[in-house]
């Protein structure tokens, strides 16, 4: 399918959103660790106007023209968004095996994917010495694999006003860790993702531990990639639903826009 056809959704999805003017896509490298990151800087610069900044982490296969598309409609007028490289500038995963490759050292060492995470949201913070970026308002979304990303953003005490995760990964290696959270999470999970539902009454307990602000949304009849376009298979626990995407990112700028007002 070619991509032209797959972003069409996302235009008329972000109900809301300002049509798109001049959208930019910028490298953005910094190194961690002696890996070299190569990260993606997204916003329409017809206007200088300050608006808030976002750290997007993509789904497991990263960077690639279908995340740069997703962040440039979601972006609109309203954000700039950096879209957060996870895994180093020569890992480009191209198939769900190499994905997986990619992902299974950070699931596994929950340190380093929160350096990594937590690195990417410093650069957007020193971004916005170079685009029109308001640094009193920052946030992190997150999609499936991107989704864990930002939550462990989130439970590393990061000044992130918020972070949202859609279809995300709920488990922590430290339940403790909630207790160390400042931004307000938004988790956006289908009601019937197999993969997410059995880690659903332990991450409420997490979250019920902590003093942190946080809704846990289900969306009926929805299951895993439900904001991904390309998931076009009509069976499985991977399927994209506008109705249901629709629905979560009004519930995502809904989220953001109370978060950069609270106090």
């Amino acid at each position: 399918m070619r991509l032209s056809r797959l972003v069409l959704p996302w235009l008329a999805l972000l109900v809301g959103s300002p049509a798109l003017a001049k959208m930019v896509a910028k490298p953005v490298g910094w190194t961690l660790d002696g890996i070299t990151f190569e990260s993606v800087l997204v916003y329409d610069d017809a206007s200088g106007a300050k608006r808030p900044g976002l750290v997007m982490v993509p789904n497991w296969y990263g960077i690639r023209d279908i995340a740069i598309e997703k962040a440039k409609a979601i972006a609109g007028k309203d954000y700039v968004i950096l879209i957060a490289d996870m895994y180093g500038e020569r890992a480009r995963p191209r198939s769900e095996a190499e994905a997986r490759a990619a992902t299974a050292p950070l699931y596994s060492d929950r340190n380093l994917m929160r350096a990594r995470v937590g690195k990417a949201f410093s650069e957007l913070s020193a971004a916005t010495k170079a685009a029109p970026i308001d640094p009193a308002r920052l946030a992190a979304i997150g999609f499936c694999f991107g989704g864990s990303a930002v939550l462990d953003l989130a439970r590393s005490g990061s000044e992130a006003k918020a972070v949202i995760a859609f279809h995300g990964g709920l488990k922590t290696d430290d339940p403790g860790l909630a207790k160390s959270i400042k931004a307000r999470v938004l988790v956006i999970n289908g009601a019937d993702d197999a993969g997410t539902l059995p880690d659903v009454p332990k991450f409420k307990d997490e979250m019920r531990a902590s003093s942190v602000d946080w809704q846990f949304v289900e969306m009926g009849g929805a299951v895993h990639c439900f904001t991904e376009i390309e998931a076009t298979s009509k069976t499985g626990n991977c399927r994209y639903d506008e109705k249901v995407a629709e629905r979560a990112y009004a519930m995502m700028r809904a989220w953001l826009e109370e978060s950069f007002v609270k106090k």
